[in-house]
């Protein structure tokens, strides 16, 4: 089930939301330091995030799904949202050169469908970056965050997940070790809880991200065919439309034609 877009955006127009931001943005642009020029999608809830590559990217869309809702964004200019149907994305195929998901996965019904269709409208060598709840992490087991809503991943879940739609994973990352609270002396801290929490204790982050590539090749498993038992014939041989199948002798006694 879908967050409602009205409680995303008030999440993150508030202080916890605020410090969130601040973090995942760092990672984000750590990961992808130059986005001259390419076509950049995201999808989920990730106008906060999408706004690290305005006046550098070719071309930004964010992309909404029908059962959580949509806002308009930017603010100023044009408008670059839109509200889809999440296995039916209005795009051709290989129309973008990267896609941001956050607050998307971990409410989809069905993932997988979602991860496919994502793969079918971006380019050759285009990039995923994903952020979805940590199964072992604390984020995961309260509300005071959106993280705290759907289906929390482990690595292996999405390991497995990203290679049946066709990705694979290149780089992981975690991010949120701060305490999931709202008092004011938590947040101030945040930065070195994450410090402390990148090295110490990063299986319990609050979020794992992962970054993952488009494979454009896939394999087929290889179905083993039955082994004839010699001495024995099908009961029933094909023939050609128009051809009969009866054999001098049978049925009336008549020669075949």
């Amino acid at each position: 089930m879908h967050l409602d877009v009205v409680d995303l955006r008030d999440f993150y127009t508030g202080d916890l939301g605020f410090t969130v931001r601040e973090i995942l943005s760092t990672r984000i642009r750590d990961h992808w330091r130059a986005v001259g020029g390419d076509r950049i999608m995201g999808f989920g809830y990730t106008t906060p995030y999408l706004s690290l590559f305005r006046g550098e990217a070719e071309r930004l869309l964010a992309f909404m799904p029908a059962a959580q809702g949509v806002v308009n964004w930017p603010a100023d200019g044009p408008s670059s949202s839109a509200l889809v149907v999440e296995d039916t994305l209005p795009l051709p195929d290989g129309a973008v050169d990267r896609v941001l998901l956050v607050h998307a996965l971990e409410m989809s019904h069905d993932p997988r469908e979602v991860l496919r269709e994502i793969w079918r409208v971006m380019a050759p060598g285009g990039r995923l970056f994903l952020i979805v709840p940590n199964r072992r992490g604390l984020w995961a087991r309260v509300d005071t965050s959106p993280f705290g809503y759907g289906r929390p991943f482990s690595r292996s879940q999405l390991t497995n997940l990203l290679r049946d739609s066709l990705f694979s994973p290149v780089a992981w990352d975690e991010a949120l070790h701060m305490l999931p609270v709202k008092r004011r002396r938590f947040r101030r801290s945040a930065s070195t809880w994450e410090r402390i929490g990148h090295g110490l204790w990063p299986a319990f982050a609050g979020v794992i991200m992962v970054e993952a590539t488009k494979q454009l090749y896939h394999g087929l498993p290889i179905r083993r065919r039955a082994k004839v038992v010699t001495g024995f014939r099908p009961a029933l041989l094909p023939a050609p439309a128009g051809v009969s199948t009866l054999t001098p002798g049978s049925l009336d006694g008549s020669p075949a034609p």
